[in-house]
């Protein structure tokens, strides 16, 4: 029986780990706190703590065929490579190694198109971070021939993190910023193309995972208050909106680009389940509805 071992089972590791579970894979993986790993262990996942100061167990990635990490860096760096990384050399029929990153990686374009052989120009230290990591997973693949795939995220919504979630509570604000594109891509399709993957490895491989629109923040907005009924609010400029706005908010805006997709349609066959972000807000909101 194939054995997923994700380290971190937040939002997007879930989505696979999930769908696999359905398929018959067993699943296991890693979680910070005890109370969420009971919640998972209910749920049929072998769940251990861990975090840089809480190692696994030697046993824990034993059997494991397919490992997935999306635990980010801290300020040390990779907690995953830090821990395991002779564990995970030393494992016995790992076909498939997947690395979540970020396209913060690219940092800012000025509204121009990436793909993955684009110059990453990260600009903070969050997404420095990511580059390092990406370098230190890479590594793995040419040094001990392990099967790493780089997956560069673009910003992650779905049922519970969406606009749609936004305005129902109330927590919205349209903010413009003439010519600020934000790619995007829905929960299930990073489930769509991790299992893609799986089914097509390729290992070295990087990929760029986004739908095929990059649209202004007031527009999803927009959209999203439409879909509901609800009054479309007005527009805030940027230079008035940001002097409420975390440095973490702020890191977001302060990158502008397109990314481009195409090579996990060519190289992985994917069709996306929701190609912009129109499909996946007018799903979520009918999801909603029907609760």
């Amino acid at each position: 029986m194939p054995r997923l071992f994700c380290f971190g089972l937040g939002y997007s590791a879930r989505a696979l780990a999930d769908r696999l579970r359905a398929e018959g894979w067993a699943v296991a993986g890693t979680c910070r706190s005890a109370e969420k790993r009971e919640a998972l262990r209910a749920a049929g996942i072998d769940a251990f703590l861990f975090d840089r100061a809480r190692p696994l167990a030697d046993t824990a990635l034993k059997g494991a065929t397919h490992v997935l990490i999306s635990v980010p860096p801290d300020r040390d760096g990779d907690p995953v490579l830090a821990r395991h990384k002779a564990d995970i050399i030393a494992g016995d029929g790992i076909a498939w190694l997947g690395y979540l990153s970020t396209t913060g990686v690219y940092g800012d374009c000025g509204g121009n198109q990436v793909d993955e052989s684009s110059p990453l120009k990260p600009t903070s230290e969050r997404s420095r971070a990511r580059v390092q990591a990406e370098a230190g997973w890479l590594d793995l693949h040419r040094r001990h021939d392990l099967p790493v795939h780089v997956f560069r995220l673009a910003g992650i919504y779905g049922p519970g993190r969406s606009a749609i979630d936004q305005a129902r509570e109330g927590r919205i604000r349209r903010i413009e910023k003439p010519g600020h594109l934000f790619s995007r891509i829905h929960l299930e399709d990073i489930a769509n193309v991790l299992a893609a993957s799986i089914a097509r490895p390729a290992p070295g491989a990087v990929y760029n995972v986004c739908d095929d629109a990059a649209a202004p923040q007031a527009d999803v907005i927009a959209y999203a208050c439409e879909l509901l009924g609800l009054p479309v609010p007005p527009a805030v400029p940027f230079d008035e909106a940001k002097k409420e706005m975390t440095e973490m908010a702020l890191s977001f805006w302060r990158d502008n680009r397109r990314v481009c997709n195409r090579r996990i349609k060519e190289e992985l066959g994917l069709r996306l389940s929701y190609p912009t972000y129109r499909e996946g807000l007018a799903a979520i909101a009918n999801g909603v509805a029907r609760k």
